[in-house]
């Protein structure tokens, strides 16, 4: 329950990060709903990467290098299913840019777990 409750809160920040930092580049900068999710979703998973690897699972088995190569591998996979729902979605309903973007990284959380807990962060038994 722990680990779920420190996966969470990582999630939802790093959600408030994706969405505010998307909110701030379509307000203030001439970039477009497609390009503004990319620095977006790279700011909040590097902060899911600093609370994941320090609060929510047990230190990795692995080298620094070894479990960053595999942290980012899920997370940009994650961030592509993200990224893909989110695209699907603004081009074909009339949705706002937010709630697109809760669409998306539902899906995306439910990978990430999965991804982490078993594949980066796995110990064996």
């Amino acid at each position: 329950m722990r680990r779920m409750a420190w996966f969470l809160f990582a999630g939802g920040i790093g959600f408030l990060i994706d969405v505010g930092v998307n909110h701030l580049l379509l307000t203030y900068t001439p970039i477009g709903p497609f390009l503004s999710r990319i620095p977006a979703i790279m700011a909040a998973m590097s902060f899911t990467w600093f609370v994941n690897r320090n609060c929510t699972f047990d230190p990795s088995p692995h080298s620094l290098a070894v479990e960053g190569i595999r942290y980012w591998t899920v997370g940009i996979t994650s961030a592509l299913i993200n990224y893909a729902i989110y695209s699907a979605l603004i081009a074909r309903a009339p949705i706002q840019p937010a709630v697109a973007i809760v669409f998306a990284s539902a899906a995306a959380t439910v990978y990430s777990f999965f991804g982490y807990s078993r594949f980066v962060f796995r110990h064996k038994n």
